[in-house]
This record gives C-alpha cells, structure tokens and sequence, in this order.
C-alpha cells in the first residue's frame, strides 16, 4: 500500500509541474507582453478599455491554481486508465498511419468544441450557474490569468474532454501533446483582454470561423451569448452568436492608435 502512495503521489506531482507550468507559461508570457511591455503601445487594441482591479487578476490566478490540481488528479487517472488498455495512447506512427495522425489533431478539435459548446451552455442553467459557473463569469472583464479561473466541479467537467476523447479514439503521445498546448494557447488568447487579429477577419470566409479574443470577450461582458470556444458555428448553428459582434470587432480593430494616445487604462 505505501509504494502504490508513493508511485501516486510521485506522478501526480509531475503532472501538477506540468500542468502548472502549461498554465504559466502561456498566461505570464501573454500577460508581461500585452498587459506590460506593449499595453500602452497596444492600448487602442484593448477590447474594453479599461483593465480589471489588480485583486481581481489574483483571484484568477487563485482559482486557476486550484484547476490545476483537479486537471493533474483527472491526469492520474488517465496514466493509470490507459495502463488497463481502456484508452490508447500509442507512440508508433506506424499502428494507425500517417493519414490518422494528421486527421486526429482535427478530430479531437471538433470533439472539443462540440463537448465545450454545450457543457457551457448547461453551465448557464441559471441553477448550475450561481453554484459553480458564476466563479469564471466574476471576470466581467478577463485577463489571461482568467484561463483556468474555474469553480472545482467546472475544473472537472473542463477535464472531462480529455477522457472522453480517449474513450473515442486512439491519440498518438505527440497529437496529445499538440492539443494540450493549443488548447491552452487558444483560452489565454480568449481571455487576453487585446484583439490581435487584423481588420477585416471577421468577414474572411477562409478565417472567421475562429474566435476571436473579442468572441470571448463578449460573452464574459454579456453572459448570454458566444458560448463556442475555437469555433463560430455552433454559434451560428444555435443562434446565441452576439448581434453586435461583427460590429464590435470592427470597432476594436478599426481604433486609431493616434487617436488614443492620450487615454489612459486605469491600473
């Protein structure tokens, strides 16, 4: 019993550093350049033009510690699951093919959209979301802290996708690592504050089916609306796309930055 402890509490801590440090990394890197080194460059680009209270971003952060923990728990769970054979997770090109490698990465964006889609639509019950979804929406106005800022039950349900899609298909140990980083890469982008992508993007056919930081943003200043998380078309599909959200991400990314240079963000 105590070497199965100690095998437990040995891979845990190794998929809380790596958890952590997934989190970290993408989060500080987007807030020192954007929040800091650029924001005043950048300011013009800021969605809602004023930034969140300084105690606000720490209960961000706070909450996304506690996230961790629950995402490295379910990732114990998984290490152990796949030891019984009930997932697959391979590392031999060779078992499923180069064609199955390329396509999984898609395959298991689309399963993720999909599940978060109505996972977060469920989450705005009005019975789920004063217990458990409230917590992220305290964010009216998210920083890239804001990423993992769950309740413990929403953690959890957020990790759910990972088991699901193993129950679904086999995922190659690269495909895994690819959508664990642009999964996190996609949320710090969503909660970033700033809208990076050019004028005009929204009315690209080959491009807008993406979400935008202003999406996102929307839907932490107007609750009701923009649930998708890579994608636009469930949105479209569900009719709970913000009606002014086209407008919006004109006006953002039509800003002058001459014209801004004397506002200032309040810290």
């Amino acid at each position: 019993m105590e070497a199965l402890i100690l095998e437990f509490a040995s891979i845990f801590r190794r998929i809380v550093v790596v958890d952590f440090l997934r989190y970290f990394i993408p989060a500080s890197g987007a807030f020192f350049v954007f929040w800091i080194l650029f924001g005043k460059a950048l300011r013009h680009r800021f969605i809602q033009k004023k930034k969140p209270e300084s105690n606000r971003l720490w209960f961000e952060f706070t909450y996304s510690m506690s996230t961790i923990v629950i995402f490295a728990l379910v990732g114990v769970g998984i290490h152990y699951t796949n030891k019984t054979g009930v997932f697959t997770i391979y590392r031999d090109v060779a078992q499923y093919g180069w064609t199955y490698l390329v396509a999984t990465p898609i395959l298991m964006l689309l399963i993720h959209d999909t599940y978060f889609y109505w996972t977060h639509r469920w989450m705005h019950h009005p019975k789920i979301y004063r217990h458990v979804h409230k917590i992220h929406h305290k964010s009216t106005n998210p920083s890239p802290w804001a990423a993992y800022s769950f309740h413990p039950l929403e953690a959890v349900v957020q990790a759910g996708v990972l088991p699901l899609i193993l129950l679904l298909m086999p995922v190659h140990t690269f495909n895994l690592f690819l959508f664990l980083t642009y999964m996190i890469l996609r949320n710090v982008l969503g909660h970033l504050g700033f809208e990076l992508f050019p004028k005009g993007f929204i009315k690209n056919p080959w491009v807008n089916w993406n979400t935008s930081s202003t999406h996102h943003n929307m839907h932490h200043h107007h609750f009701h609306c923009n649930y998708g998380l890579y994608f636009t078309w469930w949105d479209k599909w569900m009719k709970t796309d913000h009606q002014l959200y086209e407008e919006t991400f004109e006006e953002v990314t039509s800003r002058k930055r001459e014209a801004n240079t004397r506002q200032k963000l309040s810290a």
